[in-house]
């Protein structure tokens, strides 16, 4: 990939961020990144790359950011934890233009190969019942029935990229990404997933005095999350790769949302008293990643263990937290 320009949409977001790091890293590029938010407002945003400030829901757009492009990574939708996506589903259908439009353009760009960031919100409702479940392997996604709008989309989007390697010959690859999580990404705003959430309310306990949390649910849910190194290591191999059908990359390590607490809890030296809020979205009852393909086929799956991520993740947002807390202190002084 040296010397081969690496377009990554959605680069101002959490995982683009990364991976934008991780190819300057390796020494690739010329790498352009692309995100609908201003500079300003991205995650992780890098001098010696070429930052773009596009909408890639309109089609000209797409035409600019995939210019002269050899490799695509789309990374960029309108999306958030549980609770956006349970209130925001016309807007998650909508990310159906970023991938269509950016399909269109890589193909008149004559782009070699396209990378897609599908979701494990993909597969079937009615295999995801039971919080003991197993494991989703790819082909639980059908007979359709995926989380409705934002699981839609995506199922919608990777047909769209099948068809487009079938029909018009453009390499595609797809990858199902289950709950990533890890340091600079959203933990506040009601975009942010359950790791990051929990952090961000342990943390909050802890500095205010308040000892008590409020649980999405009844906190028996299951799922299983994946530390961003792992995303990037599976984003990589996937994408160099021969495998055109969509793939799990996830961690296998499956724990309930109160275990969840427990570990953050149990980092930040410190115990709760839960509140269940049972009207809160909450999502299936058990969503886990079976590895058995990605294990055949790369002798390799996300290995890096829950607490470790999100000891990395609690400091980091700790980190943001107290930080700001400082500076809004320094202001009041300012102003008095």
């Amino acid at each position: 990939m040296s010397n081969n320009t690496i377009v990554v949409c959605g680069g101002g977001g959490f995982i683009g961020g990364h991976l934008v790091g991780e190819l300057r890293r390796l020494g690739l590029g010329p790498i352009r990144s692309v995100d609908k938010k201003p500079l300003n407002e991205w995650f992780q945003c890098f001098d010696d790359v070429e930052n773009l400030h596009l909408d890639l829901s309109r089609k000209e757009a797409c035409e600019r950011a995939v210019e002269g492009a050899t490799f695509v990574y789309n990374l960029a939708a309108d999306m958030g934890g549980m609770g956006f996506i349970e209130h925001n589903k016309a807007l998650c259908m909508l990310s159906v233009l970023i991938n269509t439009h950016l399909l269109q353009a890589a193909r008149a760009a004559g782009v070699e190969r396209f990378f897609y960031a599908s979701s494990a919100c993909v597969y079937a409702a009615d295999k995801q019942t039971d919080p003991s479940v197993s494991g989703l392997k790819e082909s639980d996604a059908y007979p359709a029935m995926p989380e409705d709008g934002y699981g839609w989309e995506k199922l919608f989007s990777e047909r769209m990229c099948r068809h487009f390697r079938e029909d018009f010959g453009l390499a595609t690859r797809i990858a199902r990404y289950h709950n990533v999580y890890g340091p600079h990404g959203t933990f506040d705003g009601g975009r942010e997933k359950a790791p990051a959430a929990i952090c961000r309310k342990v943390i909050a306990a802890k500095l205010s005095g308040a000892h008590k949390i409020e649980i999405w649910g009844d906190g028996n849910q299951t799922r299983s999350f994946m530390y961003i190194d792992d995303c990037l290591k599976g984003t990589q191999r996937l994408m160099h790769s021969q495998i055109t059908d969509p793939i799990n990359v996830g961690s296998s390590e499956k724990v309930s949302i109160n275990q969840l607490v427990d570990i953050v809890e149990d980092i930040a030296g410190i115990k709760l008293k839960r509140r269940y809020n049972l009207d809160a979205p909450k999502g299936v009852n058990g969503r886990n990643s079976d590895n058995t393909l990605i294990r055949e086929l790369f002798d390799w799956e996300p290995d890096t263990r829950l607490r470790v991520g999100l000891e990395k993740t609690y400091a980091w947002i700790h980190d943001q937290m107290t930080r700001g807390c400082a500076e809004e202190v320094r202001s009041q002084e300012h102003v008095s």
